[in-house]
């Protein structure tokens, strides 16, 4: 094997393995944002990362966004008369 072979061999695998890190943080945020965000579905805005990482990362953008939208508890919906019956 030559010098440059090497040098092949060890950017391949820098590539290979940035790609993966990259892969796997952006699989990782939504989750993240949402628990610091104390989210009410935050396990479920995790698990919606992950899945998106198998789906070539399609609905990625709107599980981000799920993890900054909160819906109001119910008991907070009540108390400012969002919640009435007709």
């Amino acid at each position: 094997m030559s010098g440059l072979d090497i040098f092949a061999w060890i950017v391949l695998i820098v590539l290979v393995a940035s790609t993966v890190v990259v892969l796997v943080a952006m699989a990782i945020l939504p989750g993240m944002v949402a628990r610091r965000r104390n989210h009410p579905w935050a396990e479920a805005v995790a698990v919606g990362g992950w899945v998106t990482l198998f789906l070539g990362f399609v609905l990625w953008p709107v599980v981000l966004i799920w993890a900054y939208v909160d819906a109001p508890a119910p008991a907070a919906r009540r108390a400012n008369g969002a919640e009435t019956t007709r």
